[in-house]
């Protein structure tokens, strides 16, 4: 049984990254059967709570207010719509549900006192919750975990040596220094990248080595394909070839054994058999919308329905949700 590491060196990432494809897929796929039960996949739904309007320039995102795209600026969600859409999507077997708002950071407002109130109260329907804010502080952070969230979202998005290139109103210890706070309650750490944003193989590798290094791993690891948005930056960045995506999602497996790993923004353009590669390579987790977009209208996003006759069809079912979070998940074999 693999053991799960935190002293990855780039040069051995590089090597597993660069693994025959066929070879590296049996080998991701043997460690997902090790951490994982293989014919469970986790369906989450995404919520935009706050939609626009967002003082940053990340050079990918259609929410921010420096570019001109079809995103515009919503005012915030209210608590009951919140929770009949997460009523919704639990209905259909939803098990996990993420909240986001176009923040640079959490203020200490009347706003968020309501996401307090809409964590406790999705949490109370038995989801797990996950929210992705912005960046937080660590009282706010205690705050989260005693409304119950499950799992806050802090991506990497990329690098360190390449992030600059791609956003310049916050730092990757920025980024860090969140999630070191997350870390200091009990609430679970997911936080991946995006694929397609112009970076090297080696940025990728990069990227693999600071989430592999951190201790303990992030619990989830999304792995986000750029959606080309008009009026942004990267409008014209050329799509993202399937073998780089599954080759991402397989290292991230083999590096990370324990955690789970999103299959998420971009995969409304993959088809089923492309998808099933992914689930091969160790992906367990996607997100499914109500709506047919993932987070606003410019990421597609497959529907309830579609994704639940693509698992049907793969055999694979729902997961439910988790009782309660564990800071490293046990080995689970599987046959």
């Amino acid at each position: 049984m693999s053991g799960i590491r935190y002293d990855w060196q780039q040069a051995e990432i590089q090597a597993i990254y660069n693994t025959p494809l066929l070879e590296l897929i049996y080998r991701a796929a043997s460690i997902h059967r090790q951490y994982h039960d293989s014919t469970k996949i986790q369906v989450c739904k995404l919520i935009s709570i706050k939609t626009g309007g967002c003082p940053e320039d990340c050079s990918y995102c259609a929410q921010s207010s420096r570019y001109q795209t079809k995103v515009k600026p919503q005012a915030f969600l209210d608590k009951t719509t919140v929770i009949n859409i997460a009523q919704k999507a639990k209905e259909t077997g939803v098990s996990r549900v993420c909240m986001g708002a176009a923040w640079r950071e959490v203020r200490d407002n009347s706003q968020f006192e309501t996401v307090l109130e809409m964590v406790k109260e999705v949490t109370d329907m038995g989801l797990e919750v996950c929210c992705t804010l912005g960046m937080l502080t660590t009282d706010q952070a205690k705050r989260l975990a005693a409304a119950g969230l499950y799992a806050y979202n802090h991506n990497l998005d990329t690098s360190q040596e390449y992030y600059s290139t791609i956003i310049t109103t916050r730092t990757y210890s920025d980024r860090l220094h969140t999630i070191e706070n997350v870390r200091q309650t009990n609430v679970t750490v997911c936080s991946g990248g995006i694929l397609g944003l112009g970076e090297s193989v080696d940025d990728r590798i990069g990227m693999l080595h600071t989430l592999a290094n951190l201790h303990p791993h992030p619990e989830s690891v999304p792995i986000n394909i750029l959606s080309q948005v008009p009026g942004t930056p990267l409008e014209n960045q050329p799509d993202v070839p399937i073998w780089d995506i599954v080759r991402m999602i397989a290292t991230a497996r083999i590096l990370m054994p324990a955690a789970d790993v999103r299959l998420s923004a971009g995969r409304a353009r993959l088809s089923h058999v492309e998808q099933a590669l992914c689930f091969m390579a160790g992906a367990n987790s996607i997100f499914s919308s109500d709506d047919n977009k993932m987070l606003t209208v410019t990421t597609p996003c497959p529907d309830y329905d579609a994704d639940r006759e693509m698992l049907n069809l793969l055999g694979l079912e729902m997961r439910p949700s988790s009782q309660r979070q564990q800071k490293v998940a046990s080995p689970a074999v599987v046959g």
